[in-house]
């Protein structure tokens, strides 16, 4: 053999192999929320997506994701994973336009979730969602 005929080989198989293990990732990651309840909660700000931040993975099996996913998990768990369901808190919220848009998706006792909303601003999405959407660190 020469040595470009080795060289393509050994790239064909560090292809393959990179594309094996590419393939096992996603599956144990779907296994893994399979055992619980979760969401992937994105906010972003503004009226575009260029404010879109890095969403968050919300695993309720044991609570984590973000500062609040106990909270959050609690309060999905009261209305069966339908964030259209949570109870709105009386809250005073500021007159000010500094648009938000909540997203959901993902799987709640073995139901399909996928939630957009878009609020005023973050002090209204709060009072609405509770601590679902509460990512911002």
């Amino acid at each position: 053999m020469t040595r470009r005929t080795t060289l393509v080989r050994g790239g064909l198989l560090a292809a393959a192999a990179a594309l094996a293990l590419g393939a096992a990732a996603p599956h144990a990651t779907a296994r893994q929320a399979d055992s619980g309840n979760w969401l992937f909660v994105t906010v972003t700000h503004g009226d575009g997506r260029h404010g879109e931040r890095p969403g968050r993975l919300l695993l309720c099996d044991p609570p984590q994701g973000h500062a609040k996913a106990a909270e959050a998990c609690a309060q999905l768990d009261a209305v069966d994973g339908d964030i259209r369901r949570l109870e709105r808190r009386d809250t005073y919220c500021p007159m000010v336009y500094a648009p938000v848009t909540a997203h959901a998706r993902g799987e709640w006792n073995g139901h399909p979730v996928d939630y957009r909303e878009t609020f005023a601003n973050g002090c209204g999405m709060a009072a609405r969602t509770g601590a679902v959407f509460a990512v911002d660190d």
